[in-house]
């Protein structure tokens, strides 16, 4: 509908049945070949693969992190940003509180998968997971973050630490960090142990501004930024290859939701919000922006919404009213999104 309606460009869409039906009639959760046909596509939207059927490591290791780890997608960007009309569980929370860009390392760390089990069933088993830090992971995902915030209004960078507890790899990810930080005197910057920070986010949220963490930290307090938000619902996710070297991935954070699949329920902001910012790596930013201007006039006028935002309307009504609004929109207010 967008293609169409600004005149300017076409998206061609390719389907894949992988995922939890694929795996339970194949034993795979992308076909052998995925892999080299994904490589031919200039971005990937990414559905969600979790069903109770199948274990939470194979259907995560077996599509999602294979795809972002093989196409080195190592910046996990999760915006955070109170919409027009939406309420934060933050007492007087306004939107100048909360917005904010998560930068989480997406492709190390404690998700690198190294470790293994050993002794399997005895009563002297042993089950270890390594966190992995390379010096040339963690400087580069810091470095996209510093240039993330540089690009910003607020010029502001909080990073994310555990190394008072975790004293070899988060060592090593704060040294890299001082050396770096050095090379950015425009921009503030300030350090947080991960635990202090989940306080901060809830006492505090107006000090923040682009977080940067490693894989699992920032795994969770985007997950929090997302509930401050309003809604799991609404949260987006741009798994980045940012030298373009391989397609990027973009999907909603809040996984499969089996235990509301059919009810017609679901919140689709974030698979909506999602598409804006695969748009916007595209190139298309008119497109993206009016998608998020569609959003946004969605939440502010507050009578179609999701269940989950205290709304009464299925996820089809909340979809048919956001295409409404795409094709009702004023072209001027576009370009002054876009612009400023």
């Amino acid at each position: 509908m967008l293609a169409d309606r600004l005149g300017d460009f076409q998206i061609e869409l390719t389907s894949f049945p992988w995922g939890s039906d694929y795996y339970i009639e194949t034993g795979d959760m992308i076909a052998t070949d995925g892999l080299e046909e994904l490589k031919k596509f200039d971005a990937i939207y990414f559905g969600s693969a979790g069903d109770p059927r199948i274990p939470d490591h194979i259907s995560l290791w077996g599509l999602r992190l294979a795809i972002c780890q093989s196409f080195d997608q190592y910046a996990n960007v999760r915006p955070a940003r109170l919409l027009p009309g939406i309420s934060s569980p933050l007492k007087d929370a306004s939107s100048n509180d909360i917005d904010w860009i998560i930068v989480r390392e997406n492709t190390e760390g404690e998700y690198a998968g190294a470790g293994g089990r050993v002794h399997t069933g005895h009563p002297e088993e042993v089950g270890l997971d390594v966190s992995v830090f390379t010096r040339s992971g963690v400087e580069r995902v810091q470095r996209f973050a510093l240039d993330l915030a540089r690009s910003r209004k607020r010029k502001r960078l909080t990073f994310v630490t555990k190394s008072n507890a975790q004293r070899h790899g988060m060592v090593m990810w704060d040294d890299v960090f001082d050396k770096l930080g050095s090379e950015y005197g425009d921009i503030e910057i300030d350090r947080m142990l991960v635990d202090a920070m989940t306080t901060r986010m809830v006492l505090d949220p107006r000090s923040i501004d682009v977080v940067v963490a490693t894989n699992l930290h920032a795994d969770i307090l985007s997950d929090l930024a997302a509930a401050l938000s309003g809604s799991m619902g609404i949260a987006p996710t741009a798994n980045l290859n940012p030298s373009r070297n391989f397609p990027s991935m973009f999907e909603p954070i809040h996984g499969s939701a089996f235990d509301i699949m059919g009810k017609g329920i679901a919140n689709p902001i974030g698979a909506f919000w999602s598409a804006s910012m695969m748009l916007d790596h595209l190139g298309e930013k008119k497109a993206a922006a009016e998608l998020m201007l569609a959003l946004e006039k969605l939440t502010e006028d507050g009578r179609v919404m999701p269940q989950d935002l205290n709304g009464k309307a299925s996820t089809r009504e909340v979809t048919d009213r956001v295409l409404e609004l795409i094709t009702g929109q004023n072209f001027s207010e576009i370009d002054k999104s876009v612009t400023t």
